[in-house]
């Protein structure tokens, strides 16, 4: 296929059998605030719009991962989640004589469908990239985002979402996730200064934590060899701060290191219930020092919230922080939601935005991990 505007067509061609008109593909920019649409040279429909995802019946789609219909003059507009795997990137709408459940699983599928061959093709174009982007991105930033995971993944013990921002200017800040059979390894990484810099680093500290991830290698034995990678490259100052964890998904029991980062938040029942404690070794990359592994036994529906320094040093205008307290009043209010970990880091790094008038002056990262158990328990 090769062509992004091909997408649609062939969508348009499945939905046909359905009796569905009027197929438009959109995908969320990397700042999770857009929809855009892909477009469908086939047809000879007015090319359709942008869409908000705040405030807009594809928008809710999006956010709430749900079928959203509509009555229309011309029939029933649906729109779907577009999913790649587990990850939530766009909607497909669809335009309907009528519904029933049926007619809704079949448009479901077409989302499915959608987030199939976007994530074939993407492999070998750039033009899903481009269409997610509302403007030029940085070098830094953009090498940051090939570093990402997918910004969301469900399993059957674990769910967890990610968000990095500011999303074009990213420049230190990065996570990761592996979904490793017994177990679920996690990361989050802050490295020190701006710019291409600073990506360069996170990018070190990334190969080099992946490296020895599947070389099977301790959550200690990964701690050393970022302090010695790191060291070993620059001989100076250069450091990143980070935290790696390790959840064993059939017991919940959380092992972890952490590298002079903020602490976690471990969220239970709906509420923040405390800091996750864990003797902090000197950044990667300064010193040597023997890192403490902590150990932290979860309960079913139990989630932990990590984030960078962007976040709680994030600063108004006026000059308030933002602080640690606010991001824990905060994450009760969307935690007692019971909101899916997407929704909740949407929120939490949206509310850090609008604290500093969406001028971050440094990065911000929320990463949210639900351990939901063992299956049937």
């Amino acid at each position: 296929m090769s062509n992004p505007a091909a997408i649609p067509e062939v969508l348009g061609r499945a939905a046909a059998g359905l009796g569905a008109t009027d197929v438009v593909v959109y995908l969320v920019d990397f700042g999770q605030t857009v929809l855009e649409p892909l477009p469908d040279y086939s047809s000879h429909a007015d090319v359709p719009v942008a869409e908000s995802v705040a405030g807009t019946m594809p928008g809710r789609a999006f956010v709430d991962q749900q079928v959203v219909t509509a009555d229309r003059d011309e029939g029933v507009r649906v729109w779907v989640p577009l999913l790649e795997g587990s990850d939530h990137t766009g909607v497909v709408a669809v335009t309907l004589p009528h519904v029933d459940d049926r007619l809704l699983t079949s448009c479901e599928e077409l989302g499915l469908l959608a987030g199939y061959l976007i994530s074939a093709e993407a492999r070998c174009t750039d033009m899903y990239n481009l269409y997610r982007r509302r403007h030029s991105m940085t070098l830094a930033a953009s090498m940051q985002w090939d570093l990402l995971p997918p910004l969301v993944l469900k399993t059957d013990s674990v769910a967890v979402a990610g968000i990095v921002e500011p999303a074009y200017e990213v420049g230190g800040d990065c996570f990761d996730y592996a979904a490793n059979g017994p177990v679920f390894d996690l990361a989050i990484m802050d490295a020190m200064g701006h710019g291409v810099g600073s990506a360069v680093i996170a990018s070190l500290a990334m190969g080099c934590y992946r490296h020895g991830r599947r070389e099977g290698r301790s959550l200690v034995a990964l701690h050393d060899a970022l302090t010695a990678t790191i060291n070993a490259q620059y001989g100076d100052m250069s450091f990143a701060t980070g935290i790696l964890g390790r959840i064993d998904v059939g017991t919940g029991e959380l092992t972890w290191t952490n590298a002079g980062h903020p602490l976690p938040l471990l969220i239970r029942g709906g509420r923040v219930i405390g800091e996750l404690q864990c003797q902090p070794t000197t950044p990667w990359g300064v010193g040597i020092g023997e890192p403490t592994m902590a150990v932290e036994h979860l309960e079913p529906g139990d989630s932990l919230l990590l984030y960078t320094d962007g976040v709680t040093e994030a600063r108004a205008p006026e000059g308030e922080l933002f602080g640690l307290d606010r991001l824990i009043d905060l994450t009760d209010r969307s935690a007692s939601d019971l909101l899916e970990p997407e929704a909740i880091a949407r929120q939490l790094v949206a509310s850090v935005r609008d604290h500093q008038n969406d001028d971050l002056a440094d990065d911000a990262t929320i990463v949210l991990v639900r351990w939901d158990g063992t299956t049937g328990s």
